[in-house]
């Protein structure tokens, strides 16, 4: 190269294909999922309650979802944040169960609020991923 020749350009980094689901993203916004149990550990339900802390929980994790993938660029956010959630559901469960606040009603009982439990996770996620998508859309054209 001579002094003339201008610098190479950096490398931008590769954008991710629009087709594939993120599973670095999947894991990272479903490990949320520990945040209630987190806050029930230091205490924070003997200071604003439990519904209180539940809300702290669930308002936290949506803003994180929403705007980590909106403004994240994250592939195909509706079915990503749709896994995310059920992740983190599972991860609800598991640290409950683990802590021993899970209440024992029997097998059948246990896994149907499991899978409720799961179910209603998913489904925040997917609600989350359909409010991401349009932020996406309009950073798109804007860009």
């Amino acid at each position: 190269m001579s002094h003339l020749d201008p610098p190479p350009h950096p490398a931008s980094p590769p954008m991710p294909a629009r087709g594939r689901i993120s599973w670095a993203s999947v894991i990272g916004f479903g490990t949320l999922g520990l945040l209630w149990p987190v806050l029930r550990l230091v205490r924070l339900d003997a200071v604003i309650g439990d519904t209180g802390t539940a809300l702290v929980a669930l308002v936290a994790t949506l803003l994180v979802w929403i705007l980590g993938a909106g403004f994240g660029d994250v592939p195909r956010p509706v079915l990503t944040l749709t896994l995310s959630g059920v992740l983190s559901g599972a991860l609800v469960i598991a640290t409950t169960v683990l802590v021993g606040e899970w209440p024992d009603y029997g097998v059948g009982l246990n896994v149907t609020a499991g899978g409720i439990e799961v179910a209603r996770a998913a489904g925040l996620g997917a609600l989350a991923g359909a409010i991401a998508t349009p932020i996406q859309r309009t950073r798109r054209r804007r860009a």
